[in-house]
């Protein structure tokens, strides 16, 4: 029984992913922030993204991504994005995927062999905060925010909330 065991262990070992090496981290202009925009922030490309100040605050969409992700999301995919027997770590969702193919797979679902991801295109927890969660999955991808709730954040601004109000109805 041992000897079964030790090579389970051996083969799952040998599929796992090495430390990363420089090469493997995301090109800086995925996340970097161009501008901001009424407490959201964007990259050069239009894009949404995380603003971590030196203390460690996190901007209100990374935290409120934080919040949504664990209320939709961990069921399946483990806490903090990183996976679980059921589904597969996302923590990288956000920047393998990029924007457009993250929204995709998350409002229309994907099937992968026997595994599917359902859509949640009609589900306004998860679609009036689906740019919340890319921006928490794209901070957690980077390395830029570590497992657990973020200690300190930015204020919700009066726009973002007018915005979930009309979203949520």
């Amino acid at each position: 029984m041992k000897t079964i065991q030790w090579i389970v262990a051996m083969c799952l070992a040998a599929s796992l992913p090495m430390s990363a090496s420089a090469e493997d981290k995301p090109d800086p202009s995925v996340y970097e922030v161009a501008y901001s925009e009424d407490g959201r922030y964007y990259n050069a490309d239009d894009v949404p993204t995380f603003n971590i100040t030196e203390d460690g605050t996190v901007d209100w969409m990374t935290f409120s991504g934080f919040r949504r992700y664990h209320a939709e999301c961990h069921v399946c995919h483990g806490p903090d994005g990183e996976g679980s027997t059921y589904a597969p770590a996302v923590k990288n969702a956000a920047v393998d995927l990029g924007y457009d193919g993250f929204v995709d797979v998350v409002v229309n679902g994907r099937q992968n062999g026997n595994s599917v991801m359902p859509h949640f295109g009609e589900n306004r927890n998860v679609m009036c905060f689906l740019d919340d969660i890319y921006v928490y999955l794209k901070a957690r991808g980077t390395d830029s925010v570590p497992r657990g709730r973020p200690a300190n954040k930015e204020a919700k601004s009066d726009v973002i909330r007018e915005d979930e109000n009309a979203c949520m109805g």
